[in-house]
């Protein structure tokens, strides 16, 4: 039985990134040893697109009120690539991680799976 997703960011900065995720996010972890942080997330959705080309994997985080949730991002410093804009099926816009990559942060206009479970 399926329990859960394990989701992995790969980037040369990880302390910066992981700093992010408890300091900014605010997300809770545990010290798996040497100051390895694995962080709990909310619950998850996955979503199977047809590709047009090679195969690859998002990580999205997903939230209720897109606008209150980027102002309170900003009010701590992160910096946002993007306005926020309706692709029909939720409001998007990208963060920027501290390493320089970008993170989609996404409000849906779908219902939530998550409500069946």
């Amino acid at each position: 039985m399926i329990t859960g997703t394990h989701a992995l960011i790969y980037t040369r900065q990880a302390d910066a990134v992981r700093d992010f995720f408890r300091e900014v996010l605010e997300l809770p972890s545990v010290d798996t040893g040497g100051g390895w942080l694995i962080f709990a997330l909310p619950p998850a959705e996955l979503g199977v697109h047809p590709a047009e080309s090679e195969t690859r994997h998002e990580l999205t985080l997903m939230c209720d009120e897109i606008e209150a949730t980027v102002a309170s991002l900003k009010a701590k410093g992160v910096e946002f690539l993007s306005a926020i804009e309706d692709q029909g099926w939720g409001l998007v816009t990208n963060l920027r991680l501290p390493d320089g990559s970008a993170l989609m942060l996404y409000e849906p206009k779908h219902p939530s799976p998550a409500a069946a479970v």
